[in-house]
């Protein structure tokens, strides 16, 4: 079947490929003049036209897209001044060496200059051949700018090349603009005096987008283009109903996958990863997106292994669990396994004459699985019977887990709230 019979799967095929290309996401944010986009650019647009120094810090958490609008604004300007840009990239991942971080920057002005590049050069003979090219590049109006991504492990050491340089940016024969990026939003901090002192403490931070900003994005992403080989007709139907996208954050249905989206990670790249599971569960019979397909990519996103552990538990197991529940419900904070067998387990040990050596065993199990955890790390030549433990899972997460588990008994159903309402919600716990 080919795409004029089936355009869903054309269109399917356009909105992938749109999902994972940063440029075409990041294209509605470079309209505003206020947005990260322009204003990144003027800073660079700027420095080259004008053939000054500087230098500036990208700050944010992972995912935000401060890689993504740097690499779209370099694109633009490369487009714009072609033979006025160099371009060298380092990752603080693999260059934090300060040896390795200089030989990577002679490589690659090397590569892009076509040079010979000498493997057996030292640091110094790097350094000057950094600092020469700087110069040669000054004359002839060129800017080089210095990508450094994860920037903050450049600052580990005794920062040899951030201080060479800047330090040659100091110098009116240099031209350069050096970029920093990383998510540690006290970066700059952590720059000694005298590397501090060379830097222009020019600060970019990139927030997590607003609802109304993840709105436009959405449609952005998922309209179809009516002027493309997709039939025009299919095209303007598919648009027509996502165009109830605009509307749509005040269905409460939908409000309940944003807010859980956004109370997860708020981030661009969480949101394109939610996008993306959405579009893939696209049917392709009906060729349109449904709530129905944001409710499931927002389930198959949402990974959570306590509840999966949860799920492999022995019956026994949860029992102790939702009596240490109780205990903390009851403003016990420190408790250790023989006073939950004593204080909560006691009722169900001796109606079903349950052996110490098992409930022991399923104790340990719940450390390895680490629902329950030790409050310090004193006492470790003390049995594990004595030593206090606490919970490390919420009131709703050992809900959920012992409303899914199939095989939970009515016995302990009634032990979580002391009577038979299973499904309340996790106020059940407290012992009522």
């Amino acid at each position: 079947m080919n795409g004029q019979e089936n355009p869903a799967e054309d269109a399917l095929i356009l909105l992938r490929s749109r999902i994972c290309d940063p440029s075409f996401v990041f294209t509605p944010f470079s309209d505003s003049p206020d947005s990260t986009y322009s204003k990144l650019k003027f800073m660079i647009s700027s420095s080259v036209t004008e053939a000054c120094n500087n230098s500036a810090l990208l700050l944010g958490p992972r995912g935000s897209g401060k890689m993504a609008v740097l690499e779209l604004v370099i694109r633009d300007l490369l487009a714009e001044h072609a033979d006025m840009i160099s371009v060298i990239r380092l990752n603080g991942l693999l260059h934090s060496d300060d040896n390795c971080a200089v030989k990577e920057i002679a490589r690659q002005l090397c590569s892009e200059h076509q040079l010979l590049f000498s493997k057996m050069a030292s640091f110094d003979d790097n350094s000057q051949f950094m600092v020469a090219m700087l110069r040669e590049c000054k004359l002839a109006h060129k800017t080089i700018i210095f990508v450094l991504d994860e920037f903050d492990f450049f600052t580990q050491g005794k920062q040899r090349l951030l201080y060479s340089l800047l330090d040659a940016m100091q110098s009116v024969t240099s031209q350069a603009f050096v970029i920093g990026v990383s998510c540690r939003l006290d970066a700059d901090q952590l720059l000694e005096k005298r590397v501090r002192s060379r830097f222009s403490h020019r600060k970019l931070l990139f927030l997590p987008p607003s609802k109304e900003d993840l709105q436009r994005l959405m449609e952005h992403i998922l309209s179809l283009p009516v002027d493309m080989s997709l039939p025009h007709d299919y095209a303007a139907e598919f648009n027509a109903k996502l165009h109830l996208l605009k509307h749509i954050l005040a269905d409460e249905r939908f409000k309940e996958i944003i807010n859980a989206l956004l109370n997860s990670d708020s981030t661009v790249e969480h949101l394109l990863r939610f996008l993306f599971h959405a579009v893939c569960q696209m049917d392709l019979e009906s060729g349109f997106l449904s709530l129905d397909n944001f409710r499931t990519a927002m389930s198959s996103i949402q990974r959570q292994p306590k509840m999966e552990y949860l799920q492999d538990c022995f019956v026994l197991e949860l029992y102790i669990l939702v009596s240490m529940k109780r205990l903390e419900a009851k403003e016990r904070n420190s408790y250790n396994f023989n006073s939950v067998m004593k204080a909560e387990y006691k009722g169900i040990h001796d109606a079903y004459q349950t052996s110490d050596y098992y409930a022991r065993n399923a104790f340990e199990h719940l450390v390895q699985l680490e629902l329950i955890g030790f409050m310090d790390n004193r006492g470790n030549n003390q049995p594990i019977e004595f030593r206090a433990v606490k919970l490390l899972i919420s009131s709703h997460e050992l809900y959920q887990g012992l409303k899914s588990y199939r095989s939970c008994p009515v016995r302990h159903s009634a032990e979580t709230g002391g009577s038979m309402k299973v499904i309340d919600g996790p106020a059940s716990f407290m012992g009522t």
